[in-house]
């Protein structure tokens, strides 16, 4: 729409969009709003929808995702939590726990290291997708208790994984950013579930993902409604055996080119390797990452699950020194 484009404008326009068969979808930012027209019809001429007062331009979108594409909201997205933290614009978010929620003392002396050293966000398993049956599956409820717990004792957001559609219900009023793991990337009935959710998302790549099916994958919350949407490269699965996965530097800029949504990082599950988070990190935020997912432990050697990518607490205190050096040289800063 025009700048000085009317509501009652707005609302002729969206009246006319519904009527040729369009579900609508409204971005309104600083200067200007936008309409995402989604729907099945092909044959239709655009200039109808030109000639309307207060419409600016239209484009026909031809990619598959349109409500993530960069043009439905070319100013970006800024995903805003209650206490003031944000992932997007020039923000940084750091968000760092444990892997799995093991004991009250474990989540307690991770998150007042981990928001000592500047993290915002305590990340941490309840409910642990595992390859083998045999292995730690996760506390559930119980972790999810004693995350809400520590992350008010210090101030903190909380974000964890829902694994499937009955476990979001539980989940809400523990956690503050939802996260889909690699595994549940295009399990789209969870996808469709969580956009309804007026909760804030975070969808990681899966493990043989394209970014175009990243993209698509995020289309459905946006098309259920929820904006609140970060997406995370994670790492993919390559021929390279050195590393758990090859962490995609370069997925960070080309998201960030295509769609409006913020990108973070993980560099846990992207390299599997304590010695290479640290590196993995820097890059991430020199590549222009809008945060980053670490996991970090206070006895690593002894943890129940990936203990060995997690940090040692000194060594993320050391890396997010590094970090407040990289990322003003980029225009950004720590959240």
């Amino acid at each position: 729409m025009q700048e000085q484009a009317t509501e009652e404008q707005v609302q002729q326009v969206i009246e006319r969009l519904i009527n040729m068969g369009f579900e609508v979808h409204r971005s309104t930012g600083a200067l200007k709003t936008v309409l995402g027209a989604v729907g099945e019809r092909r044959e239709f001429d655009i200039r109808d929808i030109e000639v309307l007062p207060g419409v600016g331009e239209v484009h026909r979108i031809s990619s598959p995702y349109k409500l993530v594409a960069r043009n439905f909201r070319p100013e970006g997205t800024i995903v805003r939590f209650p206490n003031g933290v944000c992932v997007g614009g020039d923000q940084v978010a750091v968000m760092a726990g444990p892997c799995s929620v093991e004991s009250r003392e474990q989540v307690l002396a991770v998150a007042e290291s981990v928001r000592r050293a500047g993290a915002s966000f305590l990340r941490g398993g309840a409910f642990k997708p595992r390859s083998s049956p045999y292995t730690f599956q996760g506390l559930g409820e119980a972790a999810l208790k004693l995350l809400r717990e520590a992350a008010d004792k210090f101030g903190m957001l909380v974000v964890s994984e829902v694994m499937e559609i009955s476990q979001i219900p539980l989940m809400l009023p523990y956690v503050d950013l939802l996260q889909v793991g690699a595994r549940n990337m295009q399990n789209f009935n969870l996808l469709r579930e969580l956009g309804k959710v007026r909760k804030p998302v975070l969808l990681k790549r899966g493990i043989a993902a394209t970014i175009e099916e990243l993209l698509l994958s995020a289309e459905y919350l946006m098309a259920g409604g929820n904006y609140d949407v970060i997406v995370c490269e994670r790492g993919i699965r390559t021929f390279e055996t050195y590393t758990r996965n090859t962490l995609d530097i370069s997925a960070i800029p080309i998201v960030k080119k295509l769609s409006h949504l913020p990108i973070v990082a993980d560099p846990s599950h992207g390299t599997g390797r304590r010695d290479k988070v640290a590196p993995m990190a820097r890059a991430a935020v020199a590549a222009g990452a809008d945060g980053l997912l670490i996991e970090v432990h206070n006895c690593p050697d002894k943890a129940l699950s990936d203990g060995a990518q997690s940090l040692y607490p000194e060594q993320f205190d050391e890396l997010m020194g590094q970090l407040r050096v990289i990322a003003p040289a980029v225009g950004r800063k720590l959240a």
